[in-house]
């Protein structure tokens, strides 16, 4: 047989092989992957600094809207879970207990909400231009990220004039903060792996963050609501503190509100989910690379 007929006899795919062809977008090795994804830093952060800029050009407010949405969201829930309902009960100084909740579970959702559409709402950048994918759902991050140092500023100055003075624990402030971003890269990055092929995610994403809400503790304290209130078992209440958006938000509170002190173990959950999440998400989203934008 001639080496013609042998190649013609051969798969495409094990013919290119056989030569040293690879695929255009072949996965990297998962440090190669990592590497590439520093060299790309300016262009991530640009990316994310953009989108900032360009949200909310068309309006008359511009920027204010970062902070007046999760304000306007928490004077709703103040009004119907506060007042109405009774939330408020045995809870020293409600504004800032549920300013801290609601500031930090937007920053996870939002988060997260984007990251499931980093990939699906911008094939057409991915199939022009060739780039490590995580590159979209780290920038939607970073923008989140930058939207809430604006909200973050907004709530001190919230808490202050609520008579929570700055302290020393204040400083832990970025650790919290650090914690929950890498936690949310993580989730932001299975989102994104998710969304690029199920097509029904984004309709779904809206019952799975507003379940995740009334998880969280964000307008209720959830030992009292859940064991004193409701009658419920403590392991119910445990597994709600363990939720990571309920660990974040209690640690936040226990900086900032002097009377707040929420079970330990938030504070041992909050590591594991960051680190859990950050590892876990690189890795799940890294074994699609070379998926996404195909179809």
């Amino acid at each position: 047989m001639s080496q013609l007929e042998h190649d013609s006899s051969e798969s495409l795919a094990a013919l290119a092989r056989r030569h040293g062809l690879r695929p255009a977008i072949a996965r990297p090795r998962f440090p190669v992957y990592v590497r590439q994804l520093w060299e790309r830093r300016h262009f991530i952060l640009t990316y994310a600094t953009s989108r900032n800029v360009s949200k909310y050009s068309g309006s008359a407010l511009g920027q204010l809207w970062q902070v007046l949405t999760p304000l306007l969201n928490a004077a709703i829930y103040y009004v119907m879970f506060g007042l109405i309902l009774g939330g408020s009960k045995n809870i020293h100084n409600y504004p800032a207990f549920l300013l801290t909740g609601m500031f930090v579970f937007t920053y996870t959702q939002r988060t997260v909400t984007a990251g499931a559409k980093s990939i699906s709402g911008n094939l057409s950048l991915i199939r022009a231009l060739h780039f490590p994918r995580a590159s979209l759902p780290l920038a939607y991050t970073i923008q989140e990220l930058q939207q809430l140092t604006i909200s973050m500023g907004v709530l001190l100055g919230i808490v202050v004039l609520t008579n929570e003075w700055p302290n020393w624990f204040w400083l832990t402030i970025p650790i919290v903060l650090l914690l929950q971003t890498m936690f949310n890269i993580g989730a932001g990055l299975v989102l994104a792996r998710l969304g690029a092929s199920m097509r029904d995610l984004n309709q779904l994403l809206p019952f799975i963050m507003r379940t995740w809400l009334y998880a969280s503790g964000v307008f209720f304290a959830i030992h009292d609501k859940v064991v004193n209130s409701a009658k419920l078992p403590e392991w119910v209440a445990t597994l709600m503190y363990l939720n990571p958006a309920a660990s974040f938000i209690e640690w936040m509170r226990d900086i900032l509100i002097g009377s707040h002190t929420p079970p330990p173990m938030v504070w041992v959950s909050c590591v594991f989910w960051a680190v859990f999440s950050m590892v876990f998400g690189f890795w799940y989203f890294w074994r699609a690379e070379d998926r996404y934008g195909r179809g």
